[in-house]
């Protein structure tokens, strides 16, 4: 499986995850800790620091990494959080609390981006998104764990299914083939 472009600040509202091979980006409390030891090729965060305008996040998610930075806190720039009760948020330096729709939000956080990408790190926002339309393209970075349980990507029941296609070179409707072994050995 090859990897896709590098990615460009072209102005996208770009959804953005690093996810579990069963389709988790965190944990059952939005717990990341799962993340450590998980290698992403050279220079993958440099390029998303540096395409990167703004990110939009949801509440849920904020109260629990309220202190954790975008890439280990070396992006810099305007953070927005979705809320409906943005008056009990816990305030912090360049984060911003909105109380409005996901498209309202979403033309918010592209205004601040200057140009660059608005990076959706919500899986609840993300699917709003998703449904209205909003999302011109989702990054996965898929990580080789199984959680078995936790935030899904994804999670609607009862909805149509969405299809997709890759960002690539080729048929845009290749399923992309994922190969791993477990870590530990099966006993002898």
């Amino acid at each position: 499986m090859s990897d896709t472009e590098p990615q460009t600040a072209s102005g996208k509202v770009l959804w953005h995850f690093l996810m579990s091979l069963d389709g988790f980006v965190a944990g059952p409390n939005h717990e990341m800790d799962w993340m450590s030891g998980v290698s992403v090729r050279p220079g993958l965060h440099d390029e998303y620091i540096e395409t990167t305008g703004a990110v939009l996040g949801g509440r849920d998610g904020w109260n629990v990494v309220n202190e954790n930075r975008p890439y280990g806190g070396a992006w810099k720039g305007p953070i927005f959080v979705l809320t409906h009760h943005p008056e009990d948020a816990l305030p912090a330096d360049d984060v911003t609390f909105l109380n409005c729709g996901p498209a309202e939000a979403v033309r918010i956080g592209l205004e601040a981006a200057g140009g660059k990408n608005l990076e959706v790190f919500s899986p609840t926002i993300g699917r709003q998104l998703l449904e209205l339309g909003l999302i011109d393209e989702i990054d996965l970075h898929v990580a080789p764990i199984l959680l078995g349980e936790g935030i899904r990507l994804y999670d609607n029941p009862g909805s149509d299914p969405i299809r997709l296609h890759r960002v690539h070179e080729g048929d845009p409707t290749l399923a992309i083939n994922a190969r791993y072994r477990p870590a530990t050995p099966r006993p002898s």
